[in-house]
């Protein structure tokens, strides 16, 4: 036998982590000690096995009774790179949970009852590509979840109660390539919500509860060639809805289609494949010139009536090459025919009183159609339509003076908007207990009495905007316990309904966007404690109480865009625990001083400066502002300096577009943070005259300044015999340095570049 001596140093290495010590192996896991896996698969564990040989690399926790995954629960094995925790009945994810697994890959925590996605829940795993959270009961992702992924490839999200999602929630994803967000209830998306994934090809949102397309924020998507909204209520698709420049795959099928714009996607260059099958389209329009080449178009199970109105389309798809999928629905003579089948000379036309006598002959000889549902079951008020496949009833722009009432007590939505109410009286909405979403937009409302919802238990979403409201009674919300989103935007409101969200207690979002608001007073939020969105854009604020925001403490988005404000409410603030998002975005401030975000220095992510009329910024003023910050906008402004930004290391967008920058020496440190960071910074430079117009990073004028070595690339410039001025001093606004140009010597052109590990994107 050979004597360990006599080993090669080599074999005792491959021994050594080939060979996993017995006890490291934990009682009742099966443990391959060639292929370094651990599975410990329905074994009611209670928490992390910490006697689990550091050198694995795939561990399997499934079906346990994890309950909370604590900090730092995995550091003892820091080479994982497979890690299942599915069906482990894992309530709460801890900050910080998976800090060590810098090596992970893919991460499956499918099939648990996670309710909330923290902030840090997934720091630590900066090589993830696959996030698997799907069947979980997730129901709000918080500001920052997903910051520290940014190799994350794949995000599933299927299967939660997602109803609403808030701008920039994906912020940190910058290589991922499907986001899944399909067996939701997203009602609603903000404009940001996807805002920077610029590497995303496909979203999936089928099966949600989205009524309209998100036109707005799908123009965020500049990548993306495949989307799926299969399974939602909307019910039209207007021009130019989908602007999406590189998408060839659209699913619109089993919506409630109505009605189809032959422009709506105008604005989509690359469409090549449309599927409206199984909506309620009986006649579409050819598409608009200029629309995309479509090779297939798909209205299978749609009533199509294949009369004159639908030979334009015929002659189109001909003409274009374009397969259409489906049948005709009528009339009898045609009725089953493939619409590829069908010759344009076949759709014709009989006057008005035969065709609507054909309709009726067809009509008869499908019994189903005609059969009235059972009362308890399916209802209808008249001049409504209801549908009972998907719970949804709607009555709009019908002329109604009055609720309709009659309606199936399992409506879940309740369309009325566009009518002509005037004011909603007590108990306007009896046994539609089970409604989620209420729209009463456009209808004219000056007045909503005290128990008007009453018996609405399951309300969600109440929208009353484009109304004409100028105030509102804490009773006029009576009886609505789970509403969470409130829509009061371009009503007649003068100040701001104070008291009137007392019993709202699980208000989230509030939205009164263009009104006539000119003042926030102190404890205008009393009751809404829970409130995170807050969105006042396009009033008349001129001044807000140290105090407004202070029964808030949740709050988490704050816009007051577009409103009279001549100064960063600093100390309205300072309450303001939680805030992530401000927007003054369109205020007439001129001046920010030294520490003016102070009171929300640790919690903001996002700031919005722009189009402000901003003239000067003291250098402190972002002071507090550091790594945490993750966007920043400040175009459109009267900037000639700018302020220290050697902070902001977590920085992921900022727009200084539209600045009359002034390129010279005391915007050296703005130059030399450009070429440091990995961002794309639009700053250019509108003084002096010779420079208007050119990129900051672009010129060479900095060469000069005191403190400033010329770059080894310009082998013919001599070095300065002295530095006098420090980089604080270059910041200093009070002092202007000027340059003096050697104009007899060429600039050699910049052809080195800085090495760096990272990606870097185009600054």
């Amino acid at each position: 036998m050979i004597s360990l001596p006599t080993l090669p140093v080599v074999i005792l290495l491959a021994l050594r982590i080939h060979t996993v010590q017995p006890g490291k192996c934990p009682k009742f896991c099966i443990c391959d000690n060639i292929q370094l896996t651990v599975a410990c698969v329905n074994k009611n564990l209670t928490e992390v096995p910490t006697t689990i040989d550091e050198i694995t690399v795939k561990l399997d926790l499934r079906g346990n009774d994890l309950q909370e995954l604590p900090t730092r629960a995995f550091s003892h094995t820091p080479y994982l790179t497979h890690l299942s925790l599915q069906n482990s009945n894992i309530r709460k994810v801890r900050e910080g949970a998976f800090r060590k697994l810098g090596r992970l890959v893919l991460l499956n925590l499918a099939n648990n009852n996670i309710e909330i996605l923290y902030q840090e829940s997934f720091d630590g795993l900066s090589s993830l590509k696959q996030l698997l959270i799907d069947r979980n009961r997730v129901e709000e992702i918080q500001p920052g979840a997903f910051s520290q992924l940014g190799f994350l490839n794949l995000l599933s999200l299927t299967h939660n109660q997602l109803v609403y999602i808030p701008n920039l929630a994906f912020q940190g994803l910058q290589n991922i390539k499907w986001l899944r967000l399909s067996h939701n209830s997203i009602n609603y998306l903000a404009t940001e919500a996807f805002a920077s994934l610029f590497t995303l090809i496909r979203l999936s949102l089928d099966n949600n509860e989205l009524q309209f397309f998100p036109t707005e924020t799908m123009t965020r998507l500049p990548e993306v060639t495949r989307l799926e909204l299969s399974y939602n209520p909307m019910t039209y698709l207007g021009e130019d809805s989908v602007s999406m420049p590189k998408l060839t795959h659209l699913f619109l099928d089993h919506n409630s289609l109505q009605d189809f714009s032959n422009a709506a996607i105008l604005l989509s260059p690359c469409l090549a494949h449309l599927d409206l099958s199984h909506n309620q389209l009986r006649v579409l329009q050819p598409m608009a010139p200029g629309s995309p080449k479509l090779s297939r178009l798909n209205l299978a199970g749609n009533p199509i009536y294949c009369s004159c109105y639908m030979r334009p389309l015929r002659e189109w798809a001909i003409w274009e090459h374009t397969r259409l999928g489906g049948t005709c629905g009528g009339p009898p003579h045609l009725s089953g025919e493939n619409l590829e089948a069908v010759q344009p000379i076949d759709l014709r036309c009989q006057s008005q009183e035969a065709m609507l006598k054909a309709e009726l002959e067809e009509l008869s000889r499908l019994p189903t159609l005609l059969t009235t549902p059972p009362p308890d079951k399916f209802k209808c008020p008249a001049n409504c339509e209801c549908k009972a496949e998907n719970h949804h009833s709607t009555c709009e722009n019908k002329g109604h003076s009055k609720i309709p009432r009659g309606f199936s007590s399992d409506t879940r939505l309740l369309d009325l908007r566009g009518n002509h109410f005037h004011y909603i009286p007590a108990n306007s909405f009896p046994g539609v207990a089970e409604v989620l979403s209420l729209h009463l937009q456009r209808c004219k409302i000056h007045e909503v009495e005290n128990g008007a919802f009453n018996g609405m238990k399951s309300l969600v979403y109440l929208y009353l905007s484009e109304n004409d409201l100028t105030s509102l009674s804490p009773e006029a919300f009576k009886g609505l316990p789970k509403l969470t989103y409130l829509h009061l935007e371009k009503n007649r409101f003068t100040q701001f309904p104070k008291g009137a969200f007392k019993l709202l207690t699980g208000l989230l979002a509030l939205h009164m966007e263009n009104n006539a608001i000119t003042n926030l007073e102190a404890g205008l939020l009393t009751g809404a404690e829970k409130l995170r969105g807050l969105y006042l854009t396009s009033n008349a604020i001129t001044t807000i109480s140290p105090r407004a925001f202070d029964p808030a403490p949740y709050l988490d988005t704050l816009h007051l865009g577009s409103n009279k404000l001549k100064e960063v409410p600093s100390e309205a603030l300072s309450k303001a625990n939680s805030l992530a998002e401000l927007n003054l975005s369109r205020n007439p401030v001129r001046w920010i001083g030294a520490g003016f975000f102070q009171p929300v220095a640790t919690t903001l992510k996002h700031l919005y400066l722009d189009h402000m009329g901003l003239q000067k910024m003291s250098k402190d003023s972002l002071a507090g502002l550091g790594s945490g910050l993750r966007s920043l906008f400040l175009e459109g402004n009267q900037l000639e300096e700018l302020p220290d930004f050697k902070p902001l290391t977590g920085l992921e967008v900022i727009n200084l577009a539209e600045n009359p920058l002034f390129c010279d020496c005391p915007l050296l440190p703005l130059r030399k943070w450009i070429e440091k960071v990995n961002l794309k910074v639009r700053a250019t430079c509108g003084h002096p005259p010779e420079l208007r117009g050119q990129r900051v990073k672009n010129i060479h004028v900095f060469k000069s300044c005191p403190g400033e070595n010329p770059p080894t690339q310009y082998p013919k410039i001599s070095k300065p015999t002295s530095t006098t001025k420090t980089e604080s001093a270059l910041i200093s606004p009070l002092k202007v340095i000027k340059i003096v140009k050697a104009k007899d010597k060429p600039h050699k052109p910049h052809t080195v570049q800085k090495t760096s590990t990272k990606k870097s994107k185009s600054v």
